[in-house]
């Protein structure tokens, strides 16, 4: 079995876990289109009923910035939620290819058309992928994301790279992500045990407390359906995570990781946070991109989840800056504005959208991960039993 073909298997058997009859959509850029034969071709192995491929270009998109209205970007198209909604209720499993070919397609552009979304879409899509609906996301080598890494298109080397993170050399790369899942999820049950009320992190110019909802739970290496069948919503995953209160968080934080945000590359951000809210923003770059999205909603301003990963994370080991935050955030600890994850909450996926607000959950239609991690990094938890060290300088001690 090639690289591609592993890389396929770990998508449909760990990431998605293809049912027999089960149908899947496949989101993919127009540059992995190898992968994505790959994958339909691993689906349908593996019983699916049938695959959607739903294709993205980066110059497509550019043309739609261009060329169209803020509000025709913004605007909701009826078909589009009812879609969603009915792959909700049919269990459909999605599968997006990640790997931006050009993260500088958008450069130049207006930042609000840039950042514009379609937000009744959005949240029906979000609430999709909180029900029936299993879904994973990987990172596709190619040419354009490989320039960005190296300087160079050099995708043998990025595939390389990616093969160590997701365990492609292991011989069953997908029964290893179920072991590195069951050691996550380990994780996850002691910070639950530890009843934490706060985390703070410290180190690498960040000095951030945040304040979790009372009976929070933490989540790592993947989640359970309806149905009891188990999935990764990405790989490669090495994080435990949960959302946080959304009024408490204070303190600065310091980006240390590039970031991708709406086709352009954002370097050196640095937040300021009072009372839950971002209040001052600046960057070496980018910054406009991030002001933008910030702007999108109420909501965007806020954390939407807290997130710990270690130096033992396969990303980190492969020694790069991956400039995909898919990969990034899980080679150091990162937190994500905008929306959180109404499963972190008991009950949670059952309530509407003012009762996970009440609960201190945060809706919005955007969520970016920020990578806040890495040599140096603390973090400590603060509840019944005192303070916890669960991080000294990047390493698991709890």
């Amino acid at each position: 079995m090639d690289r591609i073909q592993r890389f396929a298997d770990v998508v449909v058997r760990a990431g998605v876990n293809v049912q027999p009859g089960q149908g899947v959509i496949l989101r993919t850029d127009t540059a992995h289109l190898e992968i994505a034969r790959a994958v339909v071709e691993a689906a349908y192995a593996a019983g699916a009923g049938w695959v959607e491929p739903i294709w993205s270009d980066g110059p497509m998109r550019r043309s739609a910035v261009e060329h169209s209205s803020l509000e025709s970007l913004t605007s909701t198209r009826g078909w589009a939620v009812q879609r969603y909604q009915e792959w909700s209720e049919q269990g459909v499993a999605s599968i997006a290819l990640l790997g931006d070919p050009n993260p500088h397609i958008l450069d130049g552009t207006d930042p609000a058309k840039a950042a514009a979304n379609r937000s009744e879409e959005l949240r029906a899509w979000r609430e999709a992928m909180m029900g029936r609906l299993r879904w994973t996301a990987v990172g596709a080598p190619n040419p354009g994301w490989a320039t960005q890494v190296f300087g160079e298109p050099d995708t043998e080397r990025l595939w390389e790279a990616v093969a160590t993170a997701m365990r492609l050399d292991a011989e069953d790369p997908a029964a290893a992500w179920r072991e590195r899942a069951a050691t996550l999820a380990e994780r996850g049950a002691a910070l639950d045990a530890l009843e934490l009320t706060s985390i703070r992190y410290e180190g690498s110019g960040t000095d951030l407390t945040v304040g979790l909802i009372p009976g929070c739970l933490w989540t790592g290496g993947g989640l359970i359906d309806e149905a009891g069948i188990a999935y990764m919503p990405n790989i490669p995953t090495e994080e435990v995570f949960t959302s946080p209160d959304r009024s408490t968080a204070e303190g600065t934080l310091r980006v240390t990781k590039p970031l991708v945000l709406n086709g352009q590359l954002v370097l050196g951000l640095r937040l300021v946070l009072a009372a839950g809210r971002i209040v001052e923003v600046s960057a070496d770059s980018g910054v406009e991109a991030v002001r933008a999205q910030l702007e999108s909603d109420p909501g965007a301003r806020y954390l939407g989840e807290v997130s710990l990963v270690d130096r033992d994370s396969r990303i980190a080991r492969a020694g790069i800056v991956f400039h995909n935050t898919l990969f990034d955030e899980n080679a150091g600890c990162h937190v994500a504005w905008g929306s959180s994850f109404p499963f972190a909450v008991p009950g949670g996926l059952a309530k509407s959208q003012d009762e996970r607000a009440a609960l201190g959950l945060n809706v919005s239609t955007v969520h970016t991960d920020v990578v806040i991690g890495g040599e140096g990094i603390t973090v400590t938890g603060t509840g019944p039993k005192g303070v916890t060290e669960i991080i000294r300088d990047d390493e698991w001690v709890l």
